[in-house]
């Protein structure tokens, strides 16, 4: 079985450590993993299937001489504009997880139960994007009805989870609950 060299931008993040938990449960075919975040949490380790790894800070050249297959973004918008092209360059696929690429004409944007035929498109840019995390549910559920009844129109009003602000917005509102309840 072939397996992936994977790079998780944001490893430290709320996002981040959502994707070792799933690349784990799903028994992704990873023969190497490095974990990448700011300056702030480099030197820091996590623990994937039995081994750790020391996280490293995200730079324009620290992809470089690495052999990542696939990149994984989910750090922020700023940080997929500022670093996405570098993981671009050293020959990963990135599969980009914030709002940065979403709207770009050139990035195919994917939900592969609804369009999995899209994800082709990556080699024009090198980047995958996806939906937010309300609208990848969303589609999921109305694709079936489109197919059989062709719809024209859909209104939503979302309301987001604090975890879309990732680790420091879920920090804020515990703060922010414990001075409300003066705890």
């Amino acid at each position: 079985m072939k397996t992936y060299n994977v790079a998780i931008v944001g490893a430290s993040g709320a996002v981040g450590e959502e994707l070792f938990r799933v690349l784990e449960e799903v028994k992704f075919p990873i023969a190497n993993i490095l974990p990448l975040a700011s300056a702030n949490s480099a030197g820091e380790s996590i623990e994937y299937d039995g081994k750790v790894y020391v996280i490293k800070e995200l730079t324009e050249t620290v992809f470089e001489g690495q052999n990542i297959d696939i990149a994984f973004f989910s750090a922020g918008g700023s940080i997929s504009e500022k670093y996405a092209k570098y993981a671009v360059e050293s020959g990963a696929v990135v599969i980009d997880n914030t709002s940065h690429f979403r709207m770009d004409e050139r990035v195919p944007l994917v939900v592969p139960e609804v369009n999995p035929h899209d994800i082709e498109l990556w080699e024009d840019t090198g980047i995958i994007a996806n939906p937010n995390c309300s609208t990848i549910q969303m589609v999921q559920l109305l694709k079936p009805l489109h197919d059989l009844y062709g719809i024209k129109r859909v209104d939503v009003s979302t309301y987001q989870a604090v975890s879309g602000a990732g680790k420091a917005g879920m920090e804020e509102l515990v703060k922010q609950m414990q001075e409300f309840l003066c705890l």
